[in-house]
């Protein structure tokens, strides 16, 4: 069986956000609004997602 992965995807700019919310969202891997990245689902990603969850979407692959 694969691992499951997860597709999140930057759908609201950083503008305005938290610095720690900013660290996130470059540690994750985004680059620019609307790009997306594919990480493994664990908790440590989950934890991160949790910090940004109105940044971003999320979807099970």
């Amino acid at each position: 069986m694969a691992d499951k992965k997860l597709k999140i995807t930057l759908v609201k700019s950083t503008i305005g956000a938290i610095p720690k919310q900013v660290a996130t969202v470059k540690s994750m891997g985004f680059k620019k609004l609307n790009s997306s990245v594919e990480l493994p689902d664990n908790s440590a990603t989950r934890g991160q997602i949790q910090q940004i969850r109105h940044l971003v979407k999320v979807e099970e692959i």
